[in-house]
């Protein structure tokens, strides 16, 4: 019996396209050619004196309060990971659950969600004999909370307190009030699809996603907000009452969806453009890029340099653990 005929290749998608693969490497230089023209246009008009000023002006009781706080909200984040372990019954320690979460976190904030979010999930986790699988529905399950927490929480500002916005940006407070109630309905979608599957997962193109029972759904939603009003809340004590809270949280809320869009590590300049562009009427430039520094010094240089001790300490424990299963001498 004669082999049947070979299928044809698929035409028609735009990944079978030649033009593609130019055409988006094309569009992500002139995005990023945009944003640097952006943030050259921006800093020429600040007056860089007095940002140091600002810095130096700053109490150490402001950077002890903003600290305080970058280590609660690491806190918080750090039991976002714990919901998976909870719905999948991994049985990891809690403490080894934990301490992932925390590197992964810091290193994700710094380096970006590939290098960080994931990658350092996937060796940390594989290195306490968690299957790659097993990882990925804890990782979802992670940014799931995470993200719905960020739907939900900013849907209620955007809807709110809508910030001012330029002139020249496409869509103005009226448009994001609309945005508000879209991100709102996609919280309370994810939170029904837990009440529909009752912990089953939900399989999206042959993939699974592993969705929560409803009261979990409702931890996720808890935690993600709590982390996210935290965050903001570093950024308002470090600009010592100048600006209303509900204002910064509004404005780190579009802060960091820009710098998601920008795939830009620690979204470095995006968010000093979008705090500029929509505070500088209320506060001085130079006040809100030293409030800016200082929350980059306390919530992602000071836990990088703690993460990556903690990450070589672990490094050494697994080598050290393997050479003692191997009967070699620990090095």
């Amino acid at each position: 019996m004669p082999p049947p005929p070979a299928a044809p290749a698929p035409s028609g998608g735009i990944a079978a396209r030649p033009w593609w693969p130019w055409a988006k490497r094309l569009g992500t230089l002139l995005f990023f050619g945009l944003v640097a023209w952006l943030l050259v246009r921006q800093a020429g008009t600040i007056d860089w004196n007095e940002v140091l000023q600002a810095l130096r002006a700053m109490p150490r009781s402001v950077l002890a309060g903003a600290a305080g706080l970058a280590l609660l909200t690491y806190a918080v984040y750090s039991t976002f990971d714990l919901v998976g372990r909870y719905c999948i019954r991994h049985g990891l320690p809690v403490r080894r659950v934990v301490g992932v979460t925390l590197i992964s976190y810091a290193f994700n904030l710094n380096l970006g969600s590939l290098v960080g979010g994931v990658a350092f999930r996937y060796r940390l986790y594989a290195r306490l004999g968690l299957r790659p699988e097993q990882t990925t529905k804890v990782l979802a399950l992670s940014m799931l909370t995470n993200w719905i927490g960020y739907c939900l929480l900013a849907g209620i500002v955007f809807w709110t307190w809508p910030p001012a916005l330029p002139p020249q940006w496409k869509i103005d407070s009226s448009g994001l009030r609309w945005l508000g109630g879209g991100l709102v309905a996609v919280a309370l979608a994810y939170l029904l699809a837990c009440v529909v599957r009752r912990g089953r997962e939900l399989v999206v193109r042959g993939r699974r996603l592993p969705l929560p029972t409803w009261p979990v759904a409702l931890v996720q939603l808890a935690l993600g907000c709590a982390h996210w009003s935290l965050n903001a809340g570093i950024l308002y004590v470090l600009l010592q009452g100048r600006l209303d809270y509900p204002a910064v949280l509004a404005t780190l809320l579009v802060g960091a969806v820009a710098g998601v869009i920008a795939h830009v590590p620690a979204g470095l300049g995006v968010l000093e453009t979008v705090f500029v562009a929509l505070l500088s009427h209320q506060a001085p430039a130079g006040v809100l890029l030293a409030a800016l520094f200082g929350y980059r010094v306390v919530y992602y240089l000071v836990p990088l340099a703690v993460a990556t001790v903690a990450y070589f300490a672990t490094e050494l424990r697994s080598r050290r653990r393997r050479s003692v299963a191997a009967g070699r001498p620990p090095r």
